[in-house]
């Protein structure tokens, strides 16, 4: 019990007490007591995150400057302490900035900017400085030079953490030997327990990274990766929201900001991905929910075996003192236009009113006002809905609309129902019209066959389902017409949030091409390969980017990677790097999407072993899985892992399984070599003993052994014969493709004296007393191609051949 309930009930103002309690607190002292949801929570982690976040700001400056990242990591013991020393080569910060960037939390340039970065929130960097404070009360040290100053600036500062500023304790020029970059020295309470994370933050960093270099040296262990490539990443633009990922709140704030006065410039001007075309697509749908349709009917004379009502007459009736000619011209022509129409509703029956109300008028010089042209309306809609004027000639009238939505409902719903029952259905869906406004939103739409089929089901004792109601609905609405009333003013949305709602709604159902993906930068198969081969000594690499995806409204794309073999660990499970915006993922592996993603495939089907056949895959390989994206769906403040979302999960199986394919291909050829391999070692051993035998029962020379096994093993078989002529010797290289494909063969035969009378298509290069003769040509299955030359007596050779693999070729010279 705190010592203000304690004292409840006994004196009075106990509220004003505890309203003078209250205080509000900045984001810095928030950080200060929940420091672990930034990953700071132990002395090991602590260590790993505060060099994650200085690499990662120095990746992003580096990059954003158009320079190649070099980036030095020094973790060396001081006392109780570990002394933490990140440097780069970036464009360096002003004296202004520097402070801010560095002892201010929620400090930065990419909050609002929606475009891919590795960091967007203004923490990381500033929540090591702090971290690094509150466990050794030292401040951090800072060196920083920007590009073409004389000298460098110098400070050492902390957070005040009641006000969330930096508070500078020393300011002061400096020299240094870098023409350009930033240092940071932090002490820090740590431990190197998580030593190997630290390791492969490095090194994964250095992966999905190939033009950064990046050294790392801490007490037990040094190492430098070297970049595998000159290309920066490319550069990305930012790009204005999608309509698919908007908020509700969002939409409001952003309607009351705006300079735009409609609707459609409003989503033209604000949203990506909207022109006049979506926007009016857009609008149309707000309509529908903010308005409602109109019901459009089957004119008359377009209903089978219902007799024609004259809507001539209706409107001649309806229209007084405009001369008889004119009147029946008129009226004619209202009918002309609805006898060419399927269905009509009301709006457009006004306008076909109007239009015939314009020509006719002109026509005869006469003029049909506002209160004829509307008498003229309501009366061609009664012929149109059977509501006639209410005399006993009209009885019969109210069985159009019935009609209408029977041949509706009836096409709408099962063969099964009986007719009588679609019929009566229909007659009380008919009532509900006769009833009330011809204009429905798909709601009020809902409720009126809801209250049909309920009357329908206890009078006629029969079921009308859900699955029923819900065709009805849809048949009836894709039947119904848009209104053309003009939406609210960007202002009056403003100020209503059912309206802003519907409007969301709207954008939400209309199909907008994707959000354009130039503001992503991903790193590319080719380099992924590249960084995976520089960091791994494999047998096998493979990488796949996929086309951009669309996730609540931020536009993402996912790479994946695989190495196989080599010097990777074969014992226990391949090892799975996830990152996001070029950034690894240490920590929560168990909490992260990719992690499920790669547990869940059936590894079997690609050649890795996977006990039970679920879970993580065992064997030789490494697994890396690449989210790019505006707005990365992290699962914590500390940005260790992806969350959970359905269409980033769809796209990262995509990848790993593309990756994968190729996997299998070459596990299963490198199957297929090794049982070549045994089969031909066999064939080496045995073969050689029966043509002895065969040579001394026939008391003929030994078979060629080479020429046979090729045969034998379909193989390329690649045969020099030298033959002595003159003054010197004619060389004869075959090759004869026994395999049931067409080869691409490369041959170099490196001869010790100058060739001669070189045949067609060949080359020749000298070097170092050598010569390489070196011809390119494409042999057909059971094909046969000859390289010849002349070259001295005394010549040796020595013959390569690429393009084939090693188990099906057979070379003998």
């Amino acid at each position: 019990m705190t010592s203000l309930q304690s004292t409840l009930g006994d004196d009075p103002g106990i509220a004003e007490e505890l309203a003078d309690n209250q205080r509000a607190i900045s984001i810095a002292e928030f950080f200060e007591k929940n420091k672990h949801m930034l990953g700071f929570d132990s002395g090991a982690r602590g260590l790993v995150t505060a060099v994650k976040e200085a690499v990662d700001n120095a990746l992003d400056a580096a990059e954003e400057s158009g320079i190649l990242p070099d980036i030095y990591v020094e973790i060396e013991e001081a006392g109780d302490y570990y002394r933490l020393i990140v440097e780069d080569n970036g464009p360096g910060l002003t004296a202004d900035s520097l402070p801010k960037v560095f002892g201010k939390l929620l400090y930065g340039s990419r909050f609002h900017v929606r475009e891919q970065s590795r960091g967007q929130q203004g923490i990381g960097i500033s929540a090591a400085v702090l971290y690094s404070q509150l466990t050794s009360g030292k401040p951090a040290k800072i060196t920083s030079r920007t590009q073409g100053g004389e000298t460098a600036k110098y400070f050492e500062l902390i957070i005040d953490t009641d006000e969330n500023e930096p508070e500078i304790s020393v300011s002061e020029e400096t020299t240094w030997d870098r023409p350009h970059g930033t240092r940071i020295e932090l002490e820090m309470e740590a431990n190197m327990r998580a030593r190997s994370q630290l390791h492969d933050y490095i090194k994964h960093t250095a992966v999905v990274n190939p033009h950064a270099r990046i050294e790392l040296r801490e007490p037990n262990a040094h190492f430098k990766s070297e970049r595998a490539t000159d290309q920066l990443p490319e550069e990305t633009e930012e790009i204005r929201p999608h309509p698919h990922g908007v908020e509700l709140g969002t939409v409001i704030k952003m309607l009351g900001s705006t300079d735009s006065h409609s609707v459609s410039g409003f989503l033209q001007g604000e949203f990506t991905r909207v022109g006049k075309k979506t926007a009016d697509s857009v609008v149309d749908a707000f309509r529908d929910r903010h308005y409602g349709r109109e019901m459009a009917w089957t004119p008359p004379g377009a209903r089978g075996g219902v007799s024609e009502v004259d809507v001539a007459s209706a409107v001649v009736e309806a229209t007084a003192n405009k001369g008889a000619d004119a009147t029946d011209a008129f009226a004619e022509g209202v009918a002309d236009s609805l006898r060419k129409r399927e269905r009509v509703a009301h709006h457009q029956l006004s306008e076909i009113v109007e239009d015939a109300a314009e020509e006719i008028g002109e026509e005869f010089g006469t003029t049909f006002g506002e209160t004829v042209r509307e008498r003229a309306t309501e009366a061609a809609w009664r012929t149109v809905v059977g509501a006639g004027d209410g005399s006993e000639d009209d009885a019969g009238d109210e069985s159009r609309t019935a009609d209408d939505l029977y041949r509706i409902a009836d096409d709408a719903t099962s063969s099964r129902k009986d007719d009588a029952v679609i019929r009566a259905f229909a007659d009380r869906l008919a009532g509900t019209f006769r009833e009330g406004s011809h204009r429905l939103t798909r709601d009020e739409l809902e409720d009126r066959v809801g209250r049909a089929a309920e009357l329908t089901e206890e009078y006629d004792d029969v079921s009308f389902g859900e699955t029923a109601r819900e065709n009805v609905v849809e048949s009836v609405w894709s039947v119904m017409e848009t209104v053309p009333d003009d939406p609210p003013l960007v202002r009056e949305l403003a100020g209503s949030r059912d309206a802003a709602s519907d409007l969301v709604e709207a954008m939400r159902e209309t199909d907008i091409m994707a959000p354009p993906t130039r503001c992503l930068s991903p790193i590319s198969s080719e380099l992924i390969q590249a960084g995976l081969e520089k960091e791994y000594d494999a047998d096998f690499y493979a990488a796949a980017t996929r086309d951009a995806g669309v996730a609540g409204g931020d536009p993402f794309i996912v790479e994946a990677g695989i190495a196989y073999g080599g010097e990777i660990e074969a014992e226990g499970s391949a090892e799975v790097m996830r990152f996001a915006n070029r950034v690894p993922l240490v920590y929560q592996r168990g909490a992260c999407a990719t992690t499920d993603v790669v547990k869940g495939i059936g590894w079997r089907n690609y050649g890795l072993d996977q006990p039970g056949g679920s879970g993580m895959p065992n064997g030789p390989a490494v697994i890396m899985v690449h989210v790019a994206s505006t707005n990365v769906p992290f699962t914590s403040e500390s940005k260790d892992a992806v969350a959970n979302v359905p269409e980033i999960e769809d796209e990262i199986e995509l990848a790993i399984r593309e990756a994968a394919r190729d996997l299998k291909s070459y596990l299963n050829k490198r199957r297929s070599m090794q049982k070549r391999r045994k089969k031909q070692s066999v064939l080496g051993e045995i073969l050689p003993e029966m043509a002895e035998k065969v040579a001394e029962v026939t008391g003929n020379d030994e078979p060629e052994i080479d020429d046979a096994i090729a045969r034998i093993m379909n193989n390329v078989l690649v045969e020099r014969r030298t033959e002595a002529n003159g003054d010197g010797q004619r060389v004869r290289v075959a090759i004869e493709n026994h395999s049931g494909t067409n080869e691409s063969i490369e041959l170099t035969d490196i001869v010790t004296a100058e060739p001669t009378e070189v045949s067609d298509g060949a080359s020749v290069v000298e070097m170092d007393g050598e010569w390489f003769v070196r011809w390119e040509t494409d042999v057909p299955s059971d094909g046969e191609a000859v390289l010849e030359y002349r070259t001295g007596d005394d010549a040796a050779f020595d013959l390569d051949v690429k393009g084939v693999e090693t188990e099906k070729l057979t070379v003998n010279q």
